[in-house]
């Protein structure tokens, strides 16, 4: 594992805690809010994460959607329907806001939690 994996694997776990303890809290508007925020720089750190691994393995990934084409190409993510939607709501969250938009995504934010759980333990250990 070269010198930039591990400080973004250990980013990206820790982001996904913080999510998983945003969803654990009862819904009011301020924690849907932070959970999508939550969810969005969980993303992001695992879209970086994936492109640094795969990039030590000699296959460029520069974007999101290209990373995760190559996680699924090297078996670190299933479900492939899971994460373009994941993508999508991803860039529907950053780029506009509209509060039935944050309702049906916040909606969808623990399926996501899962996946992006099931990718940090299908990445190498920082151990």
């Amino acid at each position: 594992m070269d010198e930039r994996s591990a400080p973004r694997l250990r980013s990206f776990g820790a982001a996904l805690d913080r999510l998983d303890d945003a969803l654990a809290q009862p819904k009011t508007e301020w924690t849907r809010d932070s959970a999508i925020q939550r969810f969005e720089f969980t993303f992001e750190l695992a879209w970086k994460a994936v492109a640094t691994l795969a990039e030590a393995q000699g296959v460029d990934a520069r974007s999101p959607r290209e990373a995760f084409m190559r996680a699924f190409a090297l078996g670190w993510i299933d479900e492939e329907d899971v994460w373009l939607r994941m993508l999508d709501d991803r860039n529907r969250t950053t780029h506009t806001y509209h509060e039935a938009v944050a309702e049906e995504i916040f909606k969808r934010l623990p399926v996501y939690a899962r996946a992006l759980g099931a990718l940090s333990k299908a990445l190498p250990s920082v151990d």
